[in-house]
């Protein structure tokens, strides 16, 4: 490899990220679904000849962490690295390789240079339907992948320019939305082709040096990957939570164990004592459960800067077949990201003590989303599906309260659809989307709060959803309370209320309400240390109840004029700070 002109090499380097970034804006503008143009659920990156990644876009799901080579590579080892063409498109969601539920599905194409093989522009996204029981997200009854829908294994669907009809007319024949999948399809391959075009352009300024200045990033990124390990004292770190049950034995909790062992210049996070494959669709891929190890890592290690191979190097993932995140196949992935958030919280909490002020408490711990299907009778019965995620609270740390209404560590950038969107596009009402009241834990530093959503509608539609952490709250830390888990019910129009955990194809007759709460993020700190002024505060923003205020914070408010009552709150913090000291 010959050393790059430190100049060269930074052109380079902003230049891969701002082609990813302008894959991701094409899509966006192109694609047909809001998981895609308003959720953005998608990640765009650049791979190698070998499947390793080059750059990422800066605002792609960490839970796609550095993932996309593993749809790549499975391509080139089905064509070899010489059975690809100018103009080829391949789509790929193998489950076997990428661990994840079939509606995210990756479309890559080849880049040549001086007729070899160089790179692949790739992007996920997530797609409405890919058939089987899949509607929105999945199907929380489905025992086996061949449940889920079509399993696309790096099929070419356009060869040296030229569509493969047949295998196309086969994808529109067994998916119930294809004019949805179809357009965003076309907006993937769109940004395929914008990202050949950028990088033919950069080829052709700087030849060999690009493929210098990618080896010189990844062995910068790695060598302060390492640098960052080393700044850590030597150890074994342990963390223990869980999350409610398998989606079949709806009683039983299924214990996450993790460890983080650092040792020099590399860490392991260690997954053996995640609990087996599950028998309903929780389950994640080997691929998934690296993912969720990197996400964790990248945190740890390397929080700012370029996503690139390099920094990964120093990470060794101890992941044995046949867990819930390494499920063999033909297990079940409808949900697949379920557990993730929980698994990545319990390895940061793992490091919580050796790095307090960096470690947040926990978040949310759910991936917070919901499909709703029907047909719309506004539109003469034209079929319809909505899929949206919901945001909670997120944890409190050292220098600050935790954020409100955000998406969870594993899906980074995404955000909900707009209310206003959803009740143009489809026939329901969002009667409340807004912050839930008292859901963030007690702290110093107040964890951020979640989110109470109500939907209900003029005619009958169904409801797929999947709630995590209904029993494992949102954790404190140094000090700090937990935060509200998630929870929900179906209020019918009989005046029923159907506790919501996981609804599969739920009816929701005219009238009925779906009302869903969203966990908060636990509270850093003992309450008795914020500052009366600031649950004043709270409490006038509506984030803090007047009862919390007094009970949690050991804060007295005059409830005419929310004054604070001094002599009140100095005997309330006292016993506060007396029963902290006893429970040490």
């Amino acid at each position: 490899m010959k050393k790059v002109n430190p100049i060269t090499l930074e052109v380079v380097r902003n230049a891969l990220v701002a082609y990813c970034d302008e894959m991701a804006t094409a899509l966006c503008r192109t694609a047909y679904n809001m998981m895609i143009f308003e959720v953005r659920d998608y990640c765009i990156g650049i791979v190698d000849r070998n499947g390793d990644l080059i750059a990422q876009n800066t605002g792609g799901l960490p839970i796609f962490l550095a993932d996309l080579g593993t749809a790549v590579r499975g391509a080139i080892e089905t064509y070899g690295v010489d059975g690809f063409e100018p103009g080829d498109v391949l789509v790929s969601n193998d489950p076997k390789r990428c661990g994840q539920h079939l509606n995210n599905v990756v479309v890559f194409t080849p880049v040549f240079f001086e007729g070899k093989l160089v790179a692949f522009p790739a992007l996920r996204a997530h797609w409405v339907d890919v058939g089987g029981g899949s509607r929105g997200f999945g199907s929380t009854s489905s025992r086996d992948i061949y449940q889920e829908g079509l399993q696309l294994c790096g099929i070419k669907i356009y060869k040296a320019g030229k569509p493969n009809e047949e295998v196309l007319r086969m994808f529109r024949d067994n998916i119930r939305f294809p004019e949805a999948s179809f357009g965003d399809l076309r907006g993937q391959i769109a940004g395929c082709r914008l990202g050949e075009r950028r990088l033919n352009s950069l080829f052709a300024k700087y030849g060999q040096t690009v493929l210098d200045s990618i080896e010189q990033i990844w062995d910068e990124s790695e060598r302060l990957a390492r640098k960052a390990i080393t700044a850590l004292p030597d150890g074994t770190y342990e963390a223990e939570s869980f999350i409610d049950n398998d989606l079949v034995d709806q009683d039983k909790t299924l214990t996450i164990k993790v460890k983080v062992i650092v040792k020099g210049d590399e860490m392991t996070i260690d997954f053996s004592g995640l609990p087996p494959q599950a028998r309903g669709p929780i389950n994640a891929g080997q691929s998934g459960g690296i993912a969720a190890a990197r996400v964790a890592y990248k945190m740890l290690v390397a929080p700012k800067g370029m996503v690139t191979e390099g920094e990964f190097r120093p990470l060794k993932v101890i992941l044995p077949p046949g867990t819930i995140l390494s499920a063999q196949h033909p297990a079940p992935l409808a949900f697949w990201s379920s557990s993730l958030p929980t698994v990545v919280d319990t390895t940061l909490r793992a490091m919580s003590n050796l790095l307090p002020e960096r470690i947040t408490a926990g978040h949310k711990g759910d991936m917070g989303g919901i499909a709703i299907f029907g047909q719309d009778e506004r539109r003469g019965g034209r079929r319809f599906v909505c899929t949206d995620i919901f945001g909670g609270g997120f944890g409190a740390k050292a220098s600050g309260d935790g954020v409100n209404a955000v998406v969870s560590i594993c899906q980074g950038a995404v955000r909900n659809a707009p209310v206003e969107v959803q009740e143009a596009y489809y026939p329901i009402s969002v009667e409340a989307h807004r912050l839930r009241i008292d859901s963030g834990g007690a702290g110093k530093y107040r964890g951020g709060l979640g989110i109470e959503i109500i939907i209900t509608g003029q005619q009958e539609f169904f409801v797929n959803t999947l709630l995590q952490r209904t029993k494992m709250p949102p954790w404190g830390l140094h000090g700090g309370k937990d935060a509200l888990p998630m929870g929900g019910v179906v209020e019918t129009v009989e005046g029923e209320r159907i506790p919501v955990r996981q609804l599969d194809s739920f009816r929701i007759k005219p009238g009925d309400r779906v009302v869903m709460w969203e966990g908060g993020g636990g509270g850093w700190g003992p309450p008795e240390e914020r500052p009366a002024e600031k649950v004043k505060h709270d409490v006038e923003q509506g984030l803090v109840s007047l009862q919390a205020a007094r009970t949690q914070y050991g804060v007295a408010l005059n409830p005419a004029d929310l004054s604070i009552d001094e002599a009140a709150t100095a005997l309330l913090r006292a016993d506060l700070a007396k029963a902290s000291r006893g429970m040490k």
